[in-house]
Formats: structure tokens, sequence, C-alpha cells
């Protein structure tokens, strides 16, 4: 065996040696997402409207310091709470289950004030019947959710506020379950002031105001010097707790909303690692079983090279958060897709260089120089339809949000880590082989296609036709469904998700969302599982609604799967971005197309054959009813990226063939190149199909829409390379350059 071979073996090993030891022990390797293991992402956004803008940084920056410390008494192991942009926060609550005491938690500004109540009933009376006096404003002392209390009138400007206290904390003497108190103690200058104000307002009532809400409005009977005070209400110890909390830790200095929230359950989060885990095997081993049985020696020595890249990926995301953080390297449900995904399309570069090895042999060529020349020549369409996936992946990373960036961050390792397994792991195990004496004269495989020669090009006009009707029948129904076709990540609204013991009746859960005014809610109920129920609102009222299935369905042990919850101002945001993520993808894969090829013409043609794939699949997500959503255009960059793979398979064989038949017009030479590149081009998407099938069979329901999605754009990318594509070529191309058409 040359010395060569033995570094290149060597060196190998000593990378597959390092990832292996940031892969393994997975559980301590690999962090999984929210939708994995269960918990909160919230996307919040501070409102620095009313702030000069020289305020406006650090207010946000204050806010993140303010909500770590409430969350830090939530007891969430690991919380990612991370600036983005100007005014938003991005929040992650692994195993966090009590949605609402973390959501109060968070989002309660904390602005303490202390106003005193007009005794002047005059004025009240003038108030509740719509004329509020000037200075004044009415309130009512909050009592329950069910309704307000007694109206009061209070001045409008505060005769002290939060920031005097010194210490809060739940009274342990007052109250019983759900009627808890907390007490207030005043700094020294709080104090004199408190004690001044209750001197001079003995007699009168002071409101107790809590972010705009009157808590209480206790009597002054006397004054009290001792610079102590209470908030009563209707508590649980917990509410008290978490309010004696926030009291003690400070207002935040601006309001905050919830503009996004997505809150997976532990059953679901479960669910969903079973049901990749078994998208992973199907795909795996329906994959592994092709190449063996279809290329024989060469499929299994493809096979090692696809373990390998199983394992790279799981080192690369065990590796990634000692370099960029543990929020980078999150292993979520899209990621898992993307896992499987990524090993479908790692088989594209071991048949490409499987094909062109058969193709050197049958010229007659011996078996070394069949090989060193198979992976010559195999390599400049592996590099070029790599990067062009990996553009997409990048820009899917840049403009995707929560989850979908994990499907980004698996599908770039898995790229990565098939250019590296393909081209240079599996040439080495064909050296040592070939140096043993394990290979001699032949590498035999089946052979399924022969070399056709059809005129695909002469065809080109009845299939723009078919194409464009398509392509029209799909748009005019997502214009005509308008808002309708979008999901809540697009259209802003609430999806509750639960698991019922038996099977609910439709119109039993239609009846309980009327009751509590949410009659034009839609239900949901899979054929499959008709236990799990979607119910999609425009309204938050999951509390009650949660409340009231329980009540109504007291045998079905009701469980909360997930909850998703997106503002109108993050839907359109989350819109927008979307749409910027297939532009530039589409922007970015024309110009290094334009750059390699050095022809603007294969560059056009290629882009247009993309956008005919992205509307196919947006057509056939819309005439069937499913919703559009994030995972959808995740799907729309992949099948983007995935699809220029097949057109740059045949650019690259018709610059081969320019220099081989100067002779040939261009009309000939597409030709040709589709037929030589037609059996290749089956075989690789045939085979990531059946992985798209495996996540699409076994995925469970929140991938059914992204599997379906891949199915339908990676068949219509096929099509459009060799129908669209390639004849696109030819008629941007001038005139003089054809011989034929």
């Amino acid at each position: 065996m040359e010395k060569k071979v033995i570094y290149k073996s060597i060196f190998i090993l000593l990378i597959i040696g390092i990832f292996a030891f940031y892969a393994f022990p997975l559980k301590k390797r690999i962090n999984l997402g929210l939708d994995l293991q269960g918990g909160m992402n919230l996307l919040l956004k501070v409102d620095t409207s009313k702030l000069a803008d020289k305020d406006k940084e650090s207010v946000t920056d204050i806010s993140i310091e303010k909500i770590r410390s409430r969350i830090d008494d939530l007891g969430v192991s690991e919380p990612v709470i991370i600036k983005q942009g100007e005014d938003e926060i991005v929040v992650q609550l692994p195993g966090v289950t009590d949605r609402e005491r973390a959501l109060s938690k968070i989002g309660q500004t904390g602005l303490l004030e202390f106003k005193l109540v007009s005794n002047d009933q005059e004025k009240l009376k003038a108030a509740i019947a719509g004329t509020v006096p000037e200075g004044y404003e009415l309130k009512y002392i909050k009592e329950d959710e069910r309704g307000s209390g007694e109206p009061v009138l209070l001045e409008k400007n505060a005769v002290l506020t939060g920031e005097s206290l010194s210490d809060a904390f739940v009274d342990p003497n007052t109250g019983e379950f759900g009627n808890q108190a907390v007490s207030l103690r005043f700094n020294p200058e709080g104090a004199k002031k408190f004690g001044e104000l209750t001197a001079a307002n003995v007699g009168r009532r002071l409101g107790i105001v809590l972010d705009g809400k009157v808590h209480s409005a206790p009597n002054i009977r006397e004054a009290i010097p001792s610079g102590e005070a209470q908030i009563s209400g209707r508590f649980t110890y917990d509410q008290a707790l978490d309010l004696s909390k926030v009291l003690k830790y400070g207002a935040l200095p601006a309001p905050i909303t919830v503009e996004e929230e997505r809150t997976i359950g532990p059953l679901l989060g479960q669910d969903s690692i079973n049901a990749g885990i078994k998208a992973t095997i199907v795909g795996i081993i329906l994959v592994f079983l092709f190449m063996a049985l279809y290329y024989l020696l060469a499929g299994v020595i493809a096979d090692i090279a696809l373990l390998l890249n199983c394992l790279m990926i799981l080192g690369g995301l065990g590796m990634l958060p000692y370099v960029f953080g543990a929020s980078v390297a999150t292993l979520t449900l899209p990621g898992i897709a993307g896992i499987v995904l990524s090993l479908g399309m790692a088989v594209d570069a071991n048949v490409l260089i499987n094909e062109r090895i058969r193709e050197e042999l049958d010229a007659g060529k011996s078996l070394r120089s069949a090989i060193t020349n198979g992976y010559s020549r195999a390599f400049s369409a592996i590099f070029d339809s790599n990067v062009t996936t990996l553009i997409a992946a990048v820009l899917l990373f840049q403009f995707g949000t929560g989850a979908i960036k994990g499907f980004a961050v698996t599908l770039t390792i898995g790229l990565l880590a098939s250019m590296f397994t393909a081209v240079v792991v599996t040439r080495v195990i064909f050296e040592i082989l070939l140096g043993m004496g394990l290979l001699k004269n032949s590498l035999p495989m089946l052979r399924l296609f022969k070399e056709t020669k059809l005129d695909f090009i002469g065809k080109r006009k009845i299939f723009y036709a078919i194409s464009l009707i398509v392509i029209v029948i799909g748009l005019a129904t997502f214009f005509k469904k308008g808002k309708d076709v979008y999901g809540i990540d697009f259209s802003g609204g609430q999806l509750q998700e639960y698991s019922f013991k038996n099977a609910p009746s439709v119109d039993e859960v239609r009846q309980v969302l009327k009751d509590i005014g949410l009659g034009d809610a839609a239900i949901q109920q899979f054929r499959d599982n008709p236990k799990v129920v979607v119910i999609r609102s425009a309204e938050d009222k999951n509390q009650i609604l949660t409340a009231k299935l329980k009540e109504k369905f007291a045998n079905d042990d009701i469980q909360v799967l997930r909850i998703e919850r997106v503002g109108p101002i993050a839907g359109k945001h989350l819109q927008s971005k979307a749409i910027y993520a297939l532009l530039w993808a589409m922007v970015g894969i024309l110009i290094y197309v334009a750059i390699r090829f050095k022809h603007f013409n294969f560059a056009v043609a290629g882009v247009v054959a993309l956008f005919h794939d992205v509307l196919v699949a947006l057509g056939a997500l819309v005439v069937t009813g499913r919703p559009v959503d994030l995972l959808s255009v995740t799907a729309f960059l992949t099948i983007a990226g995935y699809s220029i793979n097949d057109t740059i398979v045949i650019y690259d064989r018709v610059r081969e063939n320019t220099r081989l038949y100067r002779k040939l017009s261009l009309y000939e030479l597409i030709n040709l190149s589709v037929n030589q590149t037609l059996g290749r081009t089956i075989l690789t998407s045939g085979v990531t199909l059946l992985v798209v099938i495996s996540i699409m069979v076994y995925g469970g329901e929140v991938l059914s829409n992204f599997a379906f999605t891949l199915l339908v754009g990676f068949i219509s990318g096929v099509y459009s390379t060799v129908y669209i594509a390639s004849p696109l070529v030819l008629a941007l191309s001038k005139k003089d350059a054809l011989s034929k058409g």
C-alpha cells in the first residue's frame, strides 16, 4: 500500500475520531430543542415608542436582565434569553409546563403606583356615566377573572411608586389559599414619604395600582410611619410569590408584549422524538438497502460513507456549542428531518461517482483508471450542486426562526460532511482495496437504465403549456382563498392541540367553544388519530378553554400537546422574512451558477425552473387545503436547493460535451446531455423520495405538511430539470447557436 494512502487513512481516522468524541454520549452532547423535550419559546417585543432614541438600546438590555432574574425563580434548567434586533427578546424555557405562571412572570411590567381615591361621589357618578373629570381616571378594583369589581376614581398622578421599595414578600400570617397578600417594605426615603402621605390623608382611601390594575384600595385610618404596606387580592401562594419577586427586582423599564409563543407539552415532545427516530431509521435503511443491492460492492462502500456522514452530523451538533453557543446547535424536529434529508441528498454524490466509474469501465478503461477518472469528472457537479444547496441552507438560517434554524444547521453540517465522505473517504477505501489486491479488473453493478436517445427538447412547448396550466390553477386558488391559505405563523392567531383518551365528538367540542365566545374557531381532527384535536382561534383563551374541555370531558384525561400563538405584527414580520429568504436564495443561486458556468442563460433558466418547482409545490399545498406556514417555507427553500442539483448535473454534462463534440449544435448537446444523465436523475431523486416518504409516513403530524411539500417539489424538480431548465437554455440562446428546433 502506498504511503500516500496510509497518510490519507490516518487523516480520515483522526477526523472521524474527533467527530465521534463530540457525538457520544448523545444525551450529554446533543441539545434537544423545545419541540422535542417540551417547553416554551417566546418572542417578546419591548415597547420603545415613548422613549428617546438614546435610551432605546439600553432599555432592551435592561429588560433582558430583569427577565433573567425573574426566570431564575422558575427553576428552569439552562434557559436561553437573547436579544434579537433592537427591541426583541427571544426566551426559551426547556421543560416549563406551567404556561400561565411563566407568561405572568415574564410579561408583567411590575409598575407599582400608589394613587389617592377621590371621596367625591358626584365626580364618581359622572365618571361612571362617561364624563371623567380632568386629572382623574376611572378604575375598577379587579376581584377575579369573571368581571370588574368596585369602581373607584383615582387621581392620575401617583403619590408614590415602586421605586421607593426595598423589599416585597408573601406575608405568611395572611390569607388562606387563594387569598394571599404581598407585604411591602419601603426604603428610608420611601418610608418617610409614605408616613407623610398617610398622615396627611387620614380617612381617605389609597389605591394600590400594579400595571394599571387596582388590586386594592384600603382606608387610611392613621399615619403609618413604619414604611410598610400590603397588597391584598385573590392571589394563590404561587401568584403572590411571583408578584413579590417582580416587585422586589423592580419594574421593567418599558412594557413588553408577547409577539410569538410556542409551547410544547412533554407528551408531544416524546412523541416527536419517537416519530423522528422512526423516520430516520426507516429512511436510512431504505437508502442503505438500495445502494447495496444496486451498486453491490460500490454500494457497500457508499453505505460506509453514509454511516460516517451520520456520525459527523451528530458530532457537528455536539461540537458547535463550544464554538457558537448552545442555541445554535440545538436538535429540533425539523433538524431530524434535515439529518434524514441530508443523508438522502448525500446519495447523489455517491451515485454520480459510481455512474461515472461505470461510464469509464464501459469505455474500456482499466479499473484503477476508471476510478480515478470517475472521481475527477464527478467532482465539479458534486461541488457545484452542494454549494448551491448550501446557499439555500445559509439563507434559511439567516432568515428563519425558531426550530427552522435547526433544520438549516443539520442540513448544512450534512452537506459538508457528505462532500468529505463521498469524495475523500470512499476514494481512499477504493485505493486501499486496489492496493491490497482485493479489487482487480472489474467492479460489477446492476443496470436498470440504458442510455436513451429521446428528443426531450423537441417536446418542450407541450410541457411549457402543462406547467403553465398547473401553476395558473395553483395561483388562482391561492389568491381566491386569500388569508385563509396561511397558517398562524403568517396570519396570526392561536393554535391549541389537545390529546383525548377517547376520540371526542367535534360537535361537543364546538359547543364548548361557543360557550366561551370562540364559536368561529376552526376545529381539526385527524383521521389517522381522531384522539388528537387542533383548535385555531383569533383570541387567547387557552386557560378557560382547557378548563371547560376538562369539565366537559371529565373522563378523557385531556393533555395539552402544544400551544402556538403569533401576533399580527409578528405574523407579518415572519411573512416578510420568509419572502426575503426565498428571493435571496434565488439571487444567490443565480449569481453562483452564472459565475460557474460563465453563461447568464444557464443561470436564468435554472432559477426559472426553481420558481416553477416552488410554485407547483405552493399550488399543491393550497389546492389540497394544507396551510402555508414556516415549515412550508423551509420546504420551498429545500426544494430550491435540491432541484438545482439535477439542473447543475445536466449543465455540467453540457459543459463537458461542448469540449468533446464541437460540431454538435446546442440543441443536440442539451438533448445528448439530458439522455446521458437521465438514469442518474431518476436514481438519485428516487432514493431521496424514499427518505421523504419515510418522513411523511413516520414523521408525525407536525412534519406532514413539510414532507408533502418536499414530495411534490422533488417530483416537480425532476420534471423541470428535463422539460423546463434544459429547453430554456436553448430558448434564451442566440438563434445562430442553433441548428434545430
